[in-house]
């Protein structure tokens, strides 16, 4: 599906106190609405360095960036949006939203250290569908924050709190910065492929 099927999507089932996913808990409902409401935010107030928008600007080729997420996954709600504003500054990368628990075959192909880490994020040429690389579920240094939280062992509820906090005081950088690179590297990777 499209972003904007995808919000429509989060939008319609949020009226029915609904979420994505098969756990319609009231906690999970709770997810889904908080991070819809990030998910506007971030909408209206990000803006791209312009260095990164120069980069996805310069992209040539026609890419797919297929994202599986889920409307109650904080990370997916942080994230999302900036690579939904990355992609749109070049009309030769579309993107296509799949939701993880309705597609466990696909997701179990992305692993990130044995778990299914969402949002996903699977860079593929457009005429060959062939994979040209991938990133998630959250920036690298937000990853290792989150590892040392876990090895710590803090509870759930404290590491996700932290995690939010750790993304306001971020204010996207990180993510705007592994763009940049993953940019140039999936570019470099898809013109040797085409050699």
């Amino acid at each position: 599906m499209t972003f904007a099927e995808y919000l429509k999507l989060i939008d319609d089932l949020l009226l029915e106190g609904k979420t994505t996913g098969e756990n319609q808990s009231e906690q999970m409902f709770g997810f889904g609405k908080l991070n819809r409401q990030r998910m506007k935010r971030l909408d209206k107030t990000v803006k791209l360095n312009n260095s990164l928008i120069e980069k996805a600007q310069n992209v040539k080729a026609d890419w797919i960036w297929l994202i599986i997420t889920e409307a109650w996954c904080g990370d997916a709600a942080q994230n999302i949006p900036i690579i939904e504003k990355i992609a749109a500054e070049n009309p030769n990368i579309e993107t296509r939203y799949l939701l993880r628990d309705e597609n466990l075959d696909l997701m179990d192909r992305y692993l990130t250290d044995g778990g299914r880490a969402i949002p996903k994020l699977i860079c593929l040429d457009a005429e060959t569908f062939r994979e040209i690389g991938t990133w998630g579920s959250r920036p690298k240094i937000a990853d290792a924050y989150f590892h040392e939280m876990k090895a710590q062992g803090l509870e759930k509820p404290i590491m996700m709190e932290k995690m939010q906090r750790w993304y306001l005081a971020d204010a996207n950088q990180s993510l705007q910065n592994e763009f940049e690179k993953l940019l140039e590297n999936w570019s470099e990777e898809f013109s040797s492929a085409k050699v």
